[in-house]
């Protein structure tokens, strides 16, 4: 069965259980600080797992919950990682229990998605004699139940860890009992981790064995369940919420447990076609084969680089459906980082353009009749994707050029230096690729790991000083040293000198590019502003200038300033009013991100507002009061906040 098959089908089984399908929750947690997404099904059910009523007084439940984990960002490109993933799910709180739970999901593995039960091996809970916690002996008996219906022996092997699996292996046995690091369920871990008070349990996993032509003992071990190696993977769990921890030495059981089980819905279609390879199931491969289409190339020749742009152009496309916007920071950080990643390695590829217009209509096939949002957010999806992509573009274009500057002579592995010099490159080199090209350090770290080239290790210091060091130039600068062409320094003269810089970029924008600012004075009653233009501007255009800048001001963009090279900001296209009259280094105060997407990046000496939206305080609006000739070809704009 095809992934899509599979989802669907869970999905009717439950439905068929008398379970209330329910929509997924969005990847960007709501009402939870402590995660930046989404990263298992259960977490959008742990509120009613820890004893909150579920809405509508439903008591059995079931969905399929897309997530995502940053975490692999960087193992992406294997057999077996990825960033996002689908994770189908049933829930009980409080109505059935296990009895019901283990028979239900042996006949969906077995009978509805017809898995080979003897490529099939489950795991339980040994107990914990410490604590007063038995065997679970009910959930090995009725899996004991479930293999002999279907002609397989059912042996029980008590492994104990994973580190006795590795040692003794699997010794003929179907049913594996393991502590509580490995079967034991609870928000610390395991028995002596859990939460004092808080609900926990022993559980049940379910794994599939793909062969042991998968399997390397020399680097594994034995093969077991909890081993690590690709031969066995787990597509299951069921966990059984049937105690409360009271005390550091007691757990009681509950009154009424719940059941909450997850499968991994990729892991089930791998299983499902027997081969353990996560970019052969029908969920990616159609982005792969329109890849080998694109760029005419092998991507059994090129695995990493497919595996990483068909997963990373997937969940941007993912994270931007559920209002993720790039950035700098927080969710957007990753979501811009997926991106740019998605973008280095198709460039290797030979993609040089249009990535993001190439693959997300793949994307809205294989999603949208599942998840409508995938499919009706389409045009608002991409446009987020083709600006990020086309900014950073040509900076990674810039970038991977000096890199290659820094690196060149080097054909063996090397360490680089510390000290910086003809041929080499340490941590502020990196911070300098990044502070003046835009160009990632995790780009610089994974393009020298490409080339075998190791980083000294004291690297990553050298750049966070630089950073720093920075971040304290950008602070005195935003304090307000400098005037600006400001009469004075109050709240009103500062609002009025950033929307300057918000109308000047307009003049460009509905002018066209000859505007050149020729001076500026600002004082507590209104910005004056002289530019190049040889005509009146009409009163459209300027009603077109006013409507953008106050778009700008509800926008609420951040306001930054830091120090860059003067000539390469301005082949950046930095705006500035006295071309080549800066000196090598010059302060640019940018409206927006400075390394992705921004309004308005100009030289200025400040100071400015933090934010655009404090130009809006108390029903402010931008409005151009007059508009004269100055001088031959220089026209003069007096504009208020009102």
């Amino acid at each position: 069965m095809t992934a899509r098959e599979i989802r669907r089908a869970y999905l009717r089984f439950f439905e068929s259980k008398k379970h209330q399908i329910v929509p997924r929750a969005s990847l960007v947690p709501q009402g939870d600080p402590t995660t930046l997404f989404t990263g298992s099904g259960m977490q959008p059910m742990v509120p009613y797992l820890l004893g909150e009523p579920y809405p509508e007084g439903l008591t059995r439940v079931t969905d399929s919950q897309p997530v995502f984990r940053a975490v692999d960002i960087d193992e992406v490109g294997d057999s077996e990682h990825l960033t996002l993933f689908e994770m189908l799910g049933n829930w009980s709180f409080g109505d059935y229990s296990k009895q019901q739970q283990i028979p239900w999901i042996a006949e969906f593995l077995f009978d509805i998605i017809k898995l080979n039960p003897q490529n099939v091996y489950v795991t339980c809970y040994i107990g914990n004699p410490k604590l007063n916690i038995p065997k679970d002996t009910e959930a090995i008996e009725l899996w004991q139940a479930e293999f002999e219906k279907r002609g397989i022996d059912p042996k029980v092997v008590e492994l104990g860890s994973s580190e006795s699996g590795d040692k003794f292996g699997m010794q003929d046995g179907r049913i594996f009992l393991y502590d509580g690091k490995e079967n034991w369920w609870s928000r610390g871990g395991d028995e002596d981790g859990t939460p004092l008070g808080d609900p926990c349990g022993p559980c049940s996993e379910m794994f599939y064995d793909f062969g042991e032509q998968y399997h390397d003992e020399t680097r594994y071990g034995k093969i077991h369940p909890a081993s690590d190696s690709p031969q066995i993977t787990e597509i299951g769990n069921n966990v059984f919420m049937g105690y409360r921890k009271n005390s550091p030495a007691e757990v009681v059981e509950l009154d009424a447990p719940n059941i909450d089980h997850g499968a991994g819905l990729q892991r089930l279609a791998m299983a499902s076609i027997g081969i353990p390879d996560i970019s052969k199931i029908d969920l990616i491969n159609p982005i792969t084969k329109q890849l080998e289409l694109i760029t005419g190339k092998s991507s059994d020749e090129n695995h990493k680089a497919f595996r990483v742009v068909a997963d990373h152009i997937k969940s941007a496309y993912w994270l931007a459906c559920d209002g993720v916007v790039p950035s700098n920071t927080g969710q957007g950080y990753v979501l811009r980082r997926l991106m740019r990643r998605a973008i280095k390695f198709a460039l290797d590829l030979g993609i040089t353009e249009n990535l993001s217009t190439q693959i997300s209509p793949v994307i809205a096939q294989i999603y949208g009749e599942d998840f409508p949002e995938i499919d009706s957010n389409f045009d608002q999806i991409l446009s987020a994707l083709q600006k990020e992509e086309q900014l950073f573009r040509q900076t990674l274009i810039k970038g991977l050029k000096e890199f290659e500057k820094k690196v060149a002579g080097y054909s063996t592995p090397t360490v680089f230096p510390y000290v910086s010099g003809p041929g080499s490159i340490s941590g502020s080199d990196i911070f300098n690729l990044y502070d003046t090209y835009g160009f990632p350090a995790e780009l610089s770290v994974e393009e020298a790991g490409i080339r075998g080239i190791q980083l000294n290790s004291s690297w990553k210091e050298e750049f966070d000083s630089a950073m720093n060091e920075q971040k304290e130039r950008s602070r005195t600068a935003s304090a307000g040293q400098f005037k600006g062409g400001l009469a004075d320094h109050s709240d009103i003269s500062i609002k009025y000198h950033t929307a300057t810089h918000l109308m000047y970029r307009a003049l460009r924008n509905v002018l066209g590019d000859h505007v050149i600012q020729r001076g500026s004075n600002i004082t507590p009653e209104r910005l004056r502003f002289d530019f190049t233009h040889p005509q009146k501007v009409t009163p459209e255009e300027i009603k077109l200038i006013e409507d953008m800048v106050n778009e700008q001001i509800q926008k609420d963009w951040e306001v930054t300033c830091r120090e860059e090279n003067t000539k390469q900001a301005l082949a950046d296209g930095v705006m500035g009013a006295f071309g080549d009259k800066y000196g090598e280094i010059i302060k640019v105060y940018t409206v927006g991100d400075p390394d992705g997407e921004n309004y308005s990046r100009e030289i200025c000496g400040g100071p400015h507002v933090e934010r655009t939206g404090k130009l809006s305080e108390g029903g402010l609006k931008f409005k151009v009061k007059k508009e004269e000739s100055s001088s031959a070809g220089i026209r003069r704009i007096k504009a208020v906040l009102v």
